[in-house]
């Protein structure tokens, strides 16, 4: 769950198959859309007849090779799915050689592995590390196994909890744990109760996200059955501060919406995901598998979102995209300030004017000192952010600067 990259809005020009002239190294990202079951919340693409490996391993070799080079160089690797850790190490291992064969990957390549407790044991963990691993994400969700089984998910607390533990003990010193909060009847005080056990196995990345009922899934024909029934709105927001508030102060770095990074005192290291900053800071990537998505030269675009016809399209020859666009300055403009201020380092007014030729207050002055006012934003040495407040109020704000 820690990817995230801005939805595509239109369907225009596929991108040419020149070398990219973006100076920053690139993200490659690995869409492995399976799992063994799907969560009743969850809406990314993914599909359960694991059968179909072998064949979407190939066509997914046959892809990286239809954009070899398309980069000049990454220094990200990030498998997200679905459930990647269904794959076997050997495929994994496979996949990596077909990158390595394909792109130029820096010396100190993160690669991430998003891991599924309940899919792995310690000795397939030892193996992804042995394969090139050099980062894994668990999908913990919760220590509570009332909630896991609430968010269906196959595994619980003591084996999400001992999946950590085989990881720090084969050896990964770069681990990060997903969590999902706001759950039906969950307080604050229940839900500090979790963070503060989750603490003290220090991780060195937290993703804390509030439960979105995604339209379509089965949580939201649950909710407008009235089987389930979301936490207030109210409540939601107060959960939110609460979870920045307690990281913040037990040594975890909010640097996202939704995203943490342990320091440690005397430590160095930065624990931030390198590969999700890419979709945040306009750096190019390039996904590959059905439904990734790619953004590279102010153009994006998409693979199918069916296994099918992405593996039919490879065998065909064919490159699955589904869909491009290539973005407006208009559209550039509103993603650097949406996406700016997920981050809480919010907006680079200087970075701004030297990306659009234009002075950002030109553009978003007076609406910046209202929002000033209300205690939503702040300004601090060139930048605009918004306050732990205006966290909570993300979507408005944005609206409110675009308007």
């Amino acid at each position: 769950m820690e990817k995230e990259s801005p939805p595509p809005t239109g369907h225009l020009s596929r991108p040419s198959a020149e070398a990219s002239t973006f100076p920053t190294p690139a993200g490659l990202y690995i869409h492995v859309p399976f799992c063994r079951a799907k969560c009743p919340y969850c809406d990314f693409y993914s599909v359960t007849d694991r059968s179909l490996i072998p064949e979407y391993t190939a066509a997914l070799l046959a892809e990286l090779n239809m954009l070899r080079n398309r980069v000049p160089r990454a220094d990200t690797v990030y498998f997200g799915g679905g459930t990647p850790s269904v794959l076997f190490p050997l495929q994994v291992a496979q996949i990596l050689e077909g990158l390595h064969a394909c792109f130029s990957l820096t010396p100190d390549v993160e690669t991430t592995l998003e891991v599924n407790p309940g899919t792995v044991d310690k000795a397939a963990l030892a193996a992804y590390r042995e394969a090139g691993i050099s980062r894994l994400n668990i999908g913990l969700q919760s220590i509570d196994d009332q909630t896991l089984a609430f968010l269906g998910r196959i595994h619980t607390a003591k084996k999400g909890i001992d999946t950590y533990r085989w990881a720090r003990e084969v050896g990964f010193d770069n681990v990060g744990l997903d969590l999902i909060y706001g759950v039906p009847g969950q307080t604050r005080s229940r839900w500090e109760g979790e963070m503060a056990e989750v603490v003290q196995l220090a991780p060195d990345h937290l993703s804390c996200y509030t439960l979105t009922i995604e339209p379509g899934t089965p949580m939201a024909k649950k909710v407008e059955n009235g089987l389930v029934h979301p936490l207030e709105e109210q409540t939601a927001g107060e959960l939110f501060s609460a979870t920045a508030q307690y990281l913040n102060r037990r040594g975890y770095r909010q640097y996202e919406i939704s995203n943490f990074a342990r320091i440690a005192e005397g430590d160095t290291t930065d624990r931030r995901s390198r590969h999700n900053r890419k979709y945040w800071t306009f750096a190019p990537y390039l996904g590959f598998g059905p439904a990734a998505h790619s953004f590279l030269d102010n153009t994006r675009w998409w693979n199918h979102r069916s296994l099918d016809d992405y593996l039919a399209d490879l065998k065909a020859g064919k490159r699955p995209v589904a869909g491009t666009e290539m973005l407006t300055r208009e559209q550039q403009m509103m993603e650097f300030i949406y996406l700016g201020l997920r981050q809480t380092d919010g907006i680079d007014t200087v970075d701004f004017a030297s990306r659009f030729m234009a002075d950002f207050a030109d553009h978003f002055e007076p609406e910046v000192t209202r929002l000033l006012n209300e205690g939503l934003v702040e300004r601090l040495s060139g930048r605009v952010r918004l306050t732990t407040r205006g966290m909570r109020f993300l979507e408005h704000v944005v609206d409110r600067l675009l308007s």
